[in-house]
């Protein structure tokens, strides 16, 4: 019922969704607002480009296609107006730009007609190539194709997810209840975000980040729990006895992590990112509605569904995967996994840190950019006029805005300087000629109130290479303050903003850069203090810090290791962008410190639990990881199992953050679990549980001696 209450109140509510002066970043996102400020009539713009099969083009029958094509598309209401032909410098190409009419914000719902036009004049011109491409039929073509994409990663996640509990359980509704209450938490977490937009608003990648946190954290919690009530059971606890240690050990454990997982994701508001801002919300929701879920729903719905949660059992699997009844011994794998480090830990320490090191190393040499048109995939026809495009019209590739702030009656003199700073762009090779008939003026976009005024400059370069940020560099730093910086009153920078793809994407690497140090120092402090005030312990604080760190460092090293190089582009299916995706490092940094603290709560707890009942440190290290060795690579191959199907998709963002998220899963479950935190724990020894006096627990105090014939029994002795 409160899932139904907060979904269907969220939504009743509506979403507030962030503009773009919400998401203005350096001055790329001063241009952006200086352009949204002019309230310009922007509408939507289709390009039918005109070429040969081969050969040279013929110039007539290319005419005569333009022409058709005028007539066609002059016939649809989804048309405003269609340009005069335009030839190519080198006459290879002839280009008509058409407009639509309506909302430019539901073009991409009526584009199809004007393809549909276009492929009939390709059919009535055999000899030539008739093609149409532009913002909207890329932009529909990307949706068809990655629509296919996060349908197939859905329609596969659950079903995996499913199947591996079900190997893990061996009985199916076990199985279900984890991916029930991940669902419903999620289902709950979408419904307050659309609330919480009122106060911070949202973007259009919050309900896929509520999505994938959601399924990981509350499965893992769900798992923590079911597994530690089955183990009570089989060491012959009553049902509800089971229940209420499963509250008191794996409960806490849940609580600990939601808490270091909110810690590390609210780190994200302080990249002063309305992007980040709206991922953190969504984090922190679904994290906490996981907790609650946790604590209230499953503990009840074990209670009620008491022997019935091992039915119906799947025979085979239930006999592998049921808990160890007291006096079975431990498992001889992980036994067998665990004896290098505890035999000799320094040395397995040493080796496995080194290992971890060198995986890490490359992460030093890491680029940062965002994905360009030219990372888009180069499958659909769309993408292919494209390329064509720019190659025979270089002015429509990669511009840069440049946005001005027009001063009380300086109008005139804002047109004259960008007039002179567009013909100086079109005489220097770091920028395109103008693609515009003889004797036209540049295209400088003024507002109806002639406070604003835009001009694009193009160059022929694309958007990440090294020209293309030299040209941003001068434009910024040169031609913008020599001409209409010396407009009275417009100051270069400020009133007059150089945007576009090369600068949002300069700046956003810029950002995160400057943002980084700042958010992962936040977390590590936060995180260092509510590890050591659960575990009473400085130094289990200290390792947990350090152990996450070099799984977050060599997870970073494996994503800039496979995609800033070639060699695995045949392996995934991409082609290089040379750089990492500017917003992936600081997202995956809180992502992978907020998850494997997951791992290191719920064993450290173990280890401390049998530390607590008497057992040698080293002796706690080997019971606590084998008794919940189950539940943390069961947990941990559905993350690395769902996230490798984002690796799947089209989209090199999304390759990259889902082989970022695996891999480090998978490092974390392993090397980091099995090697890395026994040996160390280990060597160690009672140093683990070093604190100082202020947070050490309190020991309960000790019952007074009985009194016999007046003296104290045992006094003395």
């Amino acid at each position: 019922m409160s899932v139904a209450v907060c979904f269907v109140g969220g939504n009743l509510a509506g979403t507030v969704e962030a503009s773009n002066s919400d998401q203005a970043i350096g001055e790329s996102g001063r241009a952006d607002v200086i352009v949204n400020d002019g309230h310009f009539d922007d509408p939507a713009t289709e390009s039918v480009l005109i070429t040969a099969l081969s050969g040279t083009l013929d110039r007539t029958a290319a005419d005569k296609a333009a022409a058709d094509v005028a007539t066609a598309m002059k016939a649809l209401p989804e048309v405003a107006s269609v340009s005069d032909p335009l030839p190519s410098h080198d006459g290879s190409a002839l280009l008509v730009r058409v407009t639509m009419s309506g909302d430019p914000e539901t073009a991409q719902d009526h584009v199809g007609k004007l393809r549909d036009t276009t492929a009939g004049v390709q059919r009535a011109h055999p000899g030539l190539r008739v093609e149409e491409t532009g913002g909207e039929s890329i932009g529909q073509a990307m949706d068809d194709t990655l629509g296919k994409d996060f349908q197939r990663a859905e329609f596969l996640s659950l079903p995996v997810t499913f199947a591996i509990l079900i190997v893990a359980f061996g009985a199916l509704i076990a199985a279900g209840v984890p991916v029930l209450l991940a669902l419903s938490s999620v289902a709950a977490a979408l419904g307050l975000s659309t609330l919480a937009s009122h106060l911070v608003p949202s973007t259009d990648t919050t309900a896929s980040v509520i999505l994938l946190i959601g399924m990981a954290v509350g499965v893992d919690y769900s798992l923590f729990y079911l597994r530690r009530e089955r183990e009570e059971r089989a060491k012959g606890r009553k049902h509800l006895d089971a229940v209420e240690i499963a509250a008191e050990t794996s409960g806490h454990a849940v609580v600990v992590s939601g808490i270091a997982v909110t810690i590390a994701m609210a780190g994200l508001f302080l990249a002063g990112d309305v992007v980040f801002s709206s991922l953190a919300v969504g984090s922190i929701l679904v994290v906490l509605v996981s907790v609650t879920g946790s604590l209230t729903v499953l503990p009840a719905l074990l209670s009620k569904l008491g022997r019935w949660i091992d039915r119906p059992r799947v025979p085979v699997l239930w006999r592998l995967t049921r808990p160890r009844a007291e006096g079975e011994g431990q498992s001889r794998v992980w036994s067998f996994i665990l004896r290098p480090a505890l035999r000799r830990p320094v040395a397995t320490l040493a080796i496995s840190v080194l290992a971890l090191l060198a995986l890490a190393a490359p992460a030093l040499s890491m680029r940062l950019s965002f994905p360009g048109m030219e990372d888009l995939p180069r499958t659909t026809p769309a993408m292919q006029a494209y390329d064509r495009l720019v190659k025979a019209y270089p002015s429509n590739g990669t511009v840069h805005t440049v946005a001005v702030r027009v001063p009380a009656g300086q109008l005139d003199a804002t047109k004259a300087a960008l007039t002179e700073l567009a013909e100086a762009a079109a005489a220097d090779p770091l920028f395109a000629p103008l693609d515009l008939p003889a004797g036209a003026a540049p295209d400088i976009e003024v507002s109806a109130d002639g406070k604003v005024a835009v001009l694009g400059v193009a160059t022929p370069y694309a958007g990440r290479s090294e020209q293309a940020k030299e040209s941003l560099d001068k434009l910024r730093e040169v031609m913008v303050p020599q001409t209409v910086g010396k407009v009275p009153g417009v100051k270069a920078g400020s009133d007059a903003a150089v945007g576009g793809f090369v600068g949002a994407d300069v700046d956003y690497a810029d950002h995160v850069k400057h943002k980084l140090p700042l958010v992962v120092g936040f977390v590590l402090v936060l995180t260092l203090l509510v590890m050591a005030f659960t575990f009473r312990s400085v130094v289990v604080a200290v390792t947990s810090i350090a152990l996450n760190l070099l799984s977050a460092g060599a997870s970073y090293g494996l994503v800039v290791l496979i995609f800033q190089g070639t060699w695995a582009e045949g392996i995934l299916g991409f082609t290089s962008m040379g750089a990492v995706v500017s917003w992936l490092p600081l997202f995956l940094f809180v992502v992978l410190f907020g998850l494997s603290m997951d791992y290191h709560v719920f064993v450290v707890s173990r280890i401390r639990e049998a530390v607590k009942q008497g057992m040698p440190t080293r002796d706690a290290v080997a019971h606590g990881i084998t008794g919940s060795a189950g539940v943390v690579t069961s947990a941990a191959i559905v993350m690395v199992a769902v996230f490798s199907i984002f690796a799947t998709l089209s989209t090199i963002d999304m390759k990259q953050l889902g082989v970022g998220l695996a891999a480090a899963i998978l490092l974390d479950a392993t090397i980091i679990r099995a090697v890395v935190l026994p040996s160390l724990m280990t060597l160690l020894g009672n140093a683990n549980w070093w604190a100082p006096r202020f947070i050490r627990p309190r020991e309960a105090p000790r019952p007074p001696a009985p009194v016999i014939e007046g003296e104290l029994v045992g006094a003395g002795r």
